[in-house]
């Protein structure tokens, strides 16, 4: 069997002798420079297969609350093994009808325009360029189902949006959106203007992708006619809020694991069981395509605000939900303070802060994402890593597969309940355990047993 070796990062050492200070100095720092730039690749299949998406707050990720604060810290989300990241709108907020002191982000006025709450269009273009030099994409998150009350459309164009029995324009129907006013997809000229709205962020301002709200509320034929287009121009990343195949068929590459997150929950309750994990599985592979890929996470901004934290939702099962969002078929998804352990719920329509203090997640999240970045066997894209069962003697309990790619192989084994389970596993071999960098072989029918919530990830040897 092919043999795992983990990428390091070899720093060539070079004799100082006979060199001044000031030499060494300006040989280090050109060595630095060089180093953290990179050239950032256009979007493509390759780099889909092991990303991990990071989801920016600006807002609430840092005290200033303002792009400039969170550019400084791209280097950080590098060293999680970030590539993909995914920036909440940066849009002007409605004032009309708002939520709060500050408003929905998702309340939007003018789509061409950056909030003057975090900062101006250069910070903006600072942190695509820093995030470019670091190897990472850049995507906006896209809100084409509504816009705030006083986009100029409402104005200008009342014919673009969806009218009540009365002629009224309206909320979404069904929705408490009542801060937003509802479009209307059945005017071609409203299509038009949102395609050039998105072009200018793609044409001019050089960001590689979108992440849609409501993907799913809004007619697939949009999409698929909008991405076309977008390519035209260079290739995007393109990821739905919405867990439709159909998304996934022309427009989107990824879509949300929102069923997969929520026996996630479950389980973590004690509601469910690893069957539930199991069926999920199946229905993956029956409901979507190879070629699509699910986002996995434990918490985003919706779940943190409006559901509970992962420590509420999740509690000690926390760190093995996180571990296996990484190793299940998909791309892992970091909402902004899960890195930091974040315990509150952020406020949504007022200002909150992250507290930036390492503890558990940090060192997890490195270690997860640079075995998603490395390792074949956890790919995740349009060319996925074959996703194996493994029979236990406690399959209602234990949880066992097998990722496996280009002989690349690595096994996942985990307790999906609050108490110690004993149990046999049909595999065996010799491993590496990938956290605590220890060597083990296992043997078929040996028992072994895992405390609550624990789990192991095995590489081959």
């Amino acid at each position: 069997m092919k043999k795992i070796i983990f990428c390091l990062a070899l720093v060539g050492i070079v004799c100082s002798c006979g060199k001044t200070k000031k030499e060494e100095t300006v040989a280090d720092l050109k060595t630095v420079v060089e180093e953290v730039k990179e050239e950032l690749t256009p979007v493509s299949n390759a780099m889909m297969e092991n990303a991990v998406i990071y989801e920016a707050n600006i807002r609430q990720y840092s005290e200033e609350g303002s792009f400039k604060a969170f550019t400084k810290d791209i280097p950080t989300l590098k060293s999680l093994g970030v590539k993909v990241l995914w920036v909440m709108p940066i849009y002007p907020i409605s004032t009309t009808k708002s939520k709060g002191s500050l408003g929905s982000y998702y309340a939007i006025s003018d789509y061409t325009k950056v909030n003057p709450e975090f900062g101006t269009l250069e910070d903006f273009r600072a942190l695509v360029k820093t995030a470019h030099d670091h190897g990472i994409y850049v995507v906006l998150d896209w809100v084409a189902n509504h816009t705030g009350w006083d986009h100029v459309w409402l104005k200008e164009h009342p014919e673009f949006y969806t009218k009540n029995d009365a002629g009224e324009i309206t909320h979404t129907v069904g929705t408490d959106w009542t801060d937003v006013a509802d479009l209307n997809y059945d005017n071609a000229d409203m299509r038009k203007g949102m395609l050039d709205a998105m072009k200018y962020w793609i044409q001019e301002e050089g960001v590689d992708g979108f992440r849609c709200d409501v993907a799913g509320m809004v007619p697939v034929d949009f999409w698929d006619t909008v991405v076309a287009e977008l390519k035209k121009i260079k290739p995007v990343f393109m990821l739905a809020e919405g867990w439709e195949p159909e998304l996934m068929e022309n427009a989107f590459d990824m879509g949300y694991g929102w069923d997969t997150h929520h026996i996630m929950n479950h389980i973590a309750k004690g509601e469910n069981t690893v069957e539930a994990w199991d069926k999920r599985m199946i229905q993956v592979d029956t409901m979507y395509a190879n070629d699509d890929i699910l986002m996995n996470f434990t918490s985003n901004h919706d779940e943190n605000s409006w559901n509970g934290t992962v420590e509420e939702r999740m509690g000690d099962a926390k760190e093995m939900f996180a571990a296996l969002s990484y190793v299940a078929p998909g791309m892992p998804l970091i909402y902004s303070g899960q890195e930091y352990d974040m315990d509150k719920r952020l406020l949504f329509f007022e200002k909150d802060t992250i507290i930036k203090k390492k503890g558990i997640f940090f060192p997890l999240y490195e270690k997860l994402g640079k075995l998603k970045n490395q390792n074949p066997a956890l790919h995740g894209g349009k060319n996925a890593a074959s996703y194996t069962r493994i029979k236990t003697s406690a399959d209602k309990k234990i949880l066992a597969f097998q990722r496996e790619k280009e002989g690349n192989k690595l096994l996942f084994v985990a307790n999906m309940t609050k108490e110690p389970v004993k149990f046999t596993a049909s595999y065996e071999g010799k491993f590496k355990d990938y956290l605590s960098d220890q060597l083990t072989e296992r043997k078929t029918g040996q028992e072994y047993e895992l405390a609550p919530w624990q789990y192991t990830i095995l590489i081959q040897e």
